[in-house]
């Protein structure tokens, strides 16, 4: 007995001793992701090239992930509506029969009350506006059935919704179908300290709207080529004129405290970052 008893101390002071190592680059960069970023990106690494879309956040702006097929979004329970949406868009889902014809907006079972449901926007002067939108799903039944939970729709003026905000959406569609590959992230933007609130539920209502693209081309080199682009709308009737609400993604990123297309090589996101010119995606919608 007296043997087994040093057996036993002379290991716990052999392991007390052992030296620590010092923590790799990798589970530096796990330690520094919140719980949702790491959620997105170290739980499965092979779907990384897949994962472009998802942005990296910052400590404090977590949210509950909800996975859907034709997007993700971090949804915001205290405000009722989501951080972001995120999602790939490729020329194959730009189009598809699952039209809108019979979809409803509905509550969504993945969250817990108090949560948005549609008499809060009964009445409320607030279109749904939807941040994935119906028509980048219509390539699948169940997409498009998603696309209208309220984890994935804010409160937004019917000028914006039917104007400069449709605007956008039909056109990424079209670059969809010229470039082959979108990674598109979109979301609200809140300004005040106090924002105004619609229904029972108090839906929070934003101030603006951001989105930003990242456009994918394969080129006969083999590598791919990458451009960025990014749009702030004011929550209100909006120009048609989209040159007006061009952004580059960094001024996106630093109003909003989220870190778009992290997934890429430091030099290609800081280089496409910087970019705001719309000339680079050629050609515009004609508005009608």
């Amino acid at each position: 007995m007296k043997h087994y008893i040093l057996f036993i101390l002379s290991v716990l002071l052999w392991a007390s001793c052992k030296p620590v190592s010092a923590p790799t680059d990798k589970q530096q960069q796990e330690d520094s992701l919140t719980t949702e970023s790491a959620a997105l990106y170290d739980t499965k690494p092979s779907q990384a090239p897949n994962s472009l879309e998802i942005p990296k956040v910052t400590s404090g702006s977590e949210g509950k992930i909800l996975r859907r097929i034709g997007y993700t979004t971090s949804y915001n329970a205290k405000n009722r509506i989501p951080n972001w949406v995120a999602w790939h868009l490729t020329a194959s889902h730009a189009d598809g029969r699952y039209k809108r014809d019979n979809e409803v907006f509905h509550e969504d079972n993945d969250v817990s009350n108090p949560r948005a449901y549609d008499s809060d926007y009964r009445s409320s002067g607030y279109d749904r506006g939807h941040m994935c939108p119906s028509g980048d799903n219509k390539w699948d039944k169940k997409a498009q059935e998603q696309s209208f939970l309220f984890t994935n729709i804010c409160p937004q003026r019917h000028n914006l919704n039917t104007g400069a905000w449709n605007d956008v959406e039909l056109q990424c569609r079209a670059w969809a179908k010229r470039y082959g590959d979108l990674y598109i992230v979109c979301g609200p933007v809140l300004y005040d300290q106090q924002h105004k609130t619609i229904g029972r539920n108090r839906v929070v209502v934003p101030e603006a709207f951001f989105k930003v693209v990242l456009r994918k081309e394969s080129r006969s080199q083999g590598k791919p080529y990458y451009k960025a682009i990014g749009f702030l709308y004011e929550n209100k009737g909006a120009s048609r004129d989209m040159s007006r609400f061009v952004r580059s993604v960094d001024e996106i990123e630093e109003l909003t405290g989220f870190d778009f297309f992290s997934l890429l090589p430091d030099n290609i996101e800081n280089t496409i970052e910087k970019q705001s010119d719309l000339r680079d995606w050629y050609p515009l919608r004609e508005i009608k």
